[in-house]
């Protein structure tokens, strides 16, 4: 494998966006991982996206492989908000048409090596490139809070590891957080029948799109609101221009980060919001098992005896925790709280080696949490490639590298890159 070779780890929305911009700039690439495996595999049934219909499309350089090309492409109607299973057969639609070349062994070790870096496969074979994008989701890092630390999965559970909430029916659930996934995790379950109790840290339920109109009317909304709608109002501009929000002072950034971020529920999901019980301003103070339920002690001091916890307590980035990264990969790479310190390009404080989705919110934002974050990456990590292969392969550098002239084979277009 020649030495310009770029490896994509990871096939959801922005290991494939990465990988389509790499494609269409004539980039050899080898790109590894299972099409929306996080999507389709460790999100219940019945949920939707969060973000809008316009910040819910993959990235691809043309933008014409959207949401609404997929419809027509396949004649399959997409409803709005976004369910999670149209999203998955879309990310398989977008990856059938600007990534066939997805390998789908699985990476079990990067590691480096005097020409830069190696791969080791799970069915063994050896791969060496210049270049890794980590592209690997949030898989690995799901936050279960160390009261539940010695109750059984089969009692107490993240959201991540249920799919079918159906199996729930008839059951006591308590459901523990306040964000998207905790307020509409309990809307399911007592959809599908149990009975539901959702304990929220905060004093409140907080909700997005308060003022719907503050969002949607022209040109008040467009002021106050940026096109992928994350964070609060006039933050939401600066959020969604990542080499913008990059430049600001670092306390502004960790600040509007988390206000960003904040715990809230989609106000589409309101008008289902009800029925169940809901207890605000509390939290698990310890938990332990009895006759195979779980009996939970709450900081007002009441208790409760249920069949099952739902944790819908979010993820904590931990790149450490991807355990396709050699040791010694890791103890060159510049950390800040589990989040890899990026330079331009997503590249990490490793020469070649980037990481994009949620680990690069600490250097880029929130905004690298959704959906709508590929299409940045994508084009700042290509973009990095491609600067990176003018300079290997211009005049002066060939010189100075005494690198042989290439002479282009008519039968080859692409004779540099081959």
């Amino acid at each position: 494998m020649s030495g310009d070779t770029v490896v994509v780890v990871g096939a959801g929305p922005y290991g494939l966006s990465a990988a389509s911009h790499l494609n269409a700039n004539g980039v050899k690439i080898r790109v590894f991982g299972e099409t929306m495996s996080f999507w389709e595999g460790h999100m219940p049934e019945g949920m939707c996206l969060r973000s809008p219909w316009q910040a819910s499309h993959l990235s691809d350089p043309a933008g014409s492989l959207t949401i609404d090309a997929f419809q027509t492409a396949t004649d399959v109607s997409v409803s709005r908000p976004v369910p999670i299973k149209s999203f998955v057969a879309y990310g398989h639609w977008f990856q059938s048409q600007a990534v066939p070349n997805l390998e789908q062994p699985k990476v079990t070790e990067i590691e480096r090596d005097r020409e830069g870096f190696r791969l080791t496969l799970a069915n063994g074979e050896d791969v060496r490139c210049e270049r890794v994008v980590v592209a690997g989701g949030i898989h690995p890092f799901p936050v279960r809070p160390p009261q539940f630390a010695a109750i059984p999965r089969d009692l107490a559970s993240h959201s991540s590891e249920q799919r079918d909430l159906a199996r729930f029916r008839g059951q006591k659930v308590v459901v523990v957080g306040g964000g998207q996934s905790a307020l509409e995790s309990a809307v399911l379950l007592h959809e599908c029948g149990a009975e539901v109790e959702l304990l929220v840290r905060q004093s409140e339920v907080y909700w997005t799109w308060k003022r719907p109109w503050l969002h949607t009317f022209r040109p008040v909304g467009m002021l106050l609101y940026a096109w992928p709608d994350v964070g609060p109002a006039f933050i939401s501009h600066a959020v969604a221009r990542p080499s913008l929000y990059r430049l600001l002072p670092r306390r502004v950034q960790d600040s509007w980060r988390l206000r960003s971020l904040k715990p809230n529920g989609v106000g589409w999901l309101k008008p289902r919001f009800r029925n169940f019980s809901v207890s605000t301003g509390r939290t698990v103070v310890s938990a332990s098992v009895r006759e195979n339920k779980v009996e939970l002690k709450l900081s007002d001091g009441s208790y409760r005896l249920v069949d099952h916890v739902l944790m819908a307590t979010g993820y904590r980035v931990d790149v450490r925790k991807y355990e396709f990264l050699s040791d010694s990969l890791l103890s060159a790479v510049r950390l800040n709280d589990g989040y890899p310190v990026l330079g331009t390009g997503f590249e990490s404080s490793i020469p070649g080696l980037h990481f994009l989705g949620a680990p690069a919110a600490w250097s880029y934002g929130p905004l690298m949490r959704f959906v709508a974050g590929a299409d940045f990456a994508a084009r700042a990590v290509t973009q990095s490639v491609m600067s990176a292969r003018r300079v290997i392969f211009s005049p002066s550098v060939k010189r100075i590298l005494k690198i042989p002239k290439i002479v282009a084979v008519p039968a080859t277009p692409r004779g540099i890159e081959d």
